[in-house]
């Protein structure tokens, strides 16, 4: 099973190999540089001393993830898989690990092992297959084992850190709480145009040609990371309030 070897997943392109066989879904992957672009203008137009090596690292990382979604729905093999994933793996491990220190004020080691956890628990959903109204993790004896929700079972972990980091902003009054929250709400329903891209391959036609709902997804995904991106510029603006904010440690 080599990196050339092509992976057929998304509805627009069926069983073709040819470059330009997902014309919706490769284009829609300009929403994610877009978004990048307006993230990195807001942030330039921002103090120098309000910008850090973290939010260009954020926005970099969205504009790869673009790149890299585009790669794979131009070439369509197991190397540019890899392209596409790694990059949103990436970004949901160092936003989280903003989210939490930067936003939070968790402590560094608490946030590396939250990371870690957190990881663990993306790579176990990872390996959780579908079959038969079933669902765990399918031993030799099962047949017909797939991809639960299309593949998208590997977000709800990143779906859920984002409404459980959103709760804890907004009972803190932070800046960043709505932009959080608005973001959880868009990811997921963009996560189920994700998933139901296979079921609903009939239903959505142009010209002809199926074309799904994958689409939908970046289009949707690249606003939810905007919106990230847009709350990541709170930083500096007010100081979260709770037990874990640089107010209580001090006067503890």
């Amino acid at each position: 099973m080599g990196l050339s070897e092509h992976v057929f997943l998304y509805c627009e392109r069926g069983s073709s190999d040819a470059l330009l066989a997902e014309p919706f879904n490769a284009a829609s992957n300009a929403a994610f540089l877009l978004a990048a672009l307006v993230a990195l203008l807001l942030l330039l137009r921002r103090p120098r001393e309000m910008r850090s090596a973290d939010h260009f690292l954020l926005i970099a990382l969205v504009f790869v993830i673009g790149l890299g979604s585009l790669a794979f729905h131009l070439l369509a093999d197991r190397a540019s898989l890899l392209a596409d994933v790694i990059p949103i793996d990436l970004f949901m491990l160092v936003y989280l690990g903003f989210a939490l220190n930067r936003f939070l004020g968790v402590a560094p080691g608490w946030t590396v092992l939250t990371l870690i956890g957190f990881a663990a628990i993306v790579f176990l959903t990872m390996q959780l297959k579908c079959w038969g109204g079933g669902i765990g993790f399918p031993g030799s004896e099962v047949t017909g084992a797939s991809e639960c929700l299309n593949g998208s079972l590997v977000y709800l972990p990143a779906l859920l850190a984002m409404a459980i980091v959103g709760g804890l902003l907004a009972e803190r009054k932070h800046p960043a709480a709505p932009f959080i929250l608005w973001a959880a709400l868009i990811f997921a329903i963009s996560v189920t145009f994700r998933s139901l891209d296979l079921a609903l391959c009939d239903a959505y036609q142009f010209q002809g040609r199926k074309i799904g709902t994958h689409f939908a997804w970046h289009l949707l995904n690249a606003l939810a990371l905007f919106l990230l991106l847009r709350a990541s510029l709170e930083i500096g603006v007010r100081q979260p309030t709770g037990f874990l904010s640089n107010e209580n440690r001090e006067s503890a």
